[in-house]
């Protein structure tokens, strides 16, 4: 018999070490099994062993009956399998309690995406030559035209920019690295920038090694993309708050469906681990072709 908050603790350097899980996932995994415990010890239940099925079917019920978010339930679901897996597999437990467990259905939620000809629009409203022009230009460039994750876009390094090939390396969930191609508005864009903005931002500091660098010669944190972007946006006539760096992403892949692409390969430059989290934009895609049949079917009334 052990104690739970042990085996949470083990559960947790398992995930880090073994999953080699990103720190953010990490986090919310943590979470999920610490309001877990904290149930079960509302409940008198403090030891592994003593750990019954009633008690996580009771837990995956009090979720439902505090409304949280389907996504939410989901999550808290996927942490707890894993969790009653561990148990398990290291002898905290006799069997595994999540066996025949059904996961909580997910309210599919489609992504916001911008009209493609609003999406050059941004792009085209950063144009002048000036660094500051140069380098969110081809911060924009970047998130839209490779659909990288913002966390992405701000640990890129001088050395992952491949010249020769036309490509970005990334490190993305998980630090899985992989290769983005690049178009040729994104690649020219990265190439002015470097050529003739970066130096000025960098202020002859050698040991900077970040792509994008900040007014104080620093890299960029997320929040700094953030503001960014919203000023852009807003600049380019655009709500601020529709624009985002996840919105861009979305952009990416949903016209890349819309101009053929195929969807094994946007879930290979998106990162994606499973083809299912790519799918949701065919949903994107279904639900545009049903707007134009409706709007120029003749029998569509």
């Amino acid at each position: 018999m052990a104690a739970l908050a042990e085996c949470a603790a083990s559960f947790k350097a398992w995930l880090a070490l073994e999953r080699g899980l990103a720190p953010k996932t990490l986090e919310a995994y943590g979470r999920d099994i610490r309001f877990f415990l904290e149930f079960l010890a509302a409940r008198g239940r403090v030891d592994s062993r003593a750990l019954a099925r009633t008690d996580v079917v009771a837990w995956l019920e009090a979720l439902r009956a505090a409304r949280k978010r389907p996504t939410t339930r989901a999550r808290a679901f996927v942490a707890l399998r894993e969790f009653l897996h561990h148990l398990k597999a290291e002898g905290f437990a006799a069997r595994d309690l999540s066996e025949g467990l059904d996961a909580p259905r997910k309210n599919l939620v489609l992504p916001r995406v911008l009209d493609e000809g609003v999406a050059g629009r941004l792009m085209a409203s950063v144009a002048g030559d000036d660094p500051r022009d140069l380098r969110d230009r081809a911060m924009l460039e970047l998130l839209y035209g490779c659909g990288l994750r913002v966390s992405e876009l701000c640990g890129l390094e001088l050395r992952d920019f491949l010249a020769d090939a036309d490509v970005v390396r990334c490190r993305g969930k998980g630090s899985r690295e992989r290769i983005v191609p690049m178009g040729g508005a994104c690649g020219r864009a990265l190439r002015r920038y470097l050529e003739s903005a970066r130096a000025s931002f960098a202020k002859g500091n050698a040991d900077e090694r970040h792509l994008f660098v900040t007014r104080l010669g620093r890299a960029f944190t997320r929040m700094g993309v953030f503001k960014m972007l919203r000023e852009r946006a807003g600049a380019a006539g655009l709500d601020p708050s529709a624009v985002s760096p996840h919105v861009l992403r979305h952009c990416f892949a949903t016209h890349m469906l819309q101009h053929g692409a195929d969807i094994r390969a946007i879930q290979e430059m998106l990162g994606h681990a499973s083809i299912s989290t790519t799918q949701v934009y065919t949903h994107v895609d279904r639900a545009r072709l049903g707007e134009v049949h409706r709007l120029h079917h003749p029998r569509a009334e």
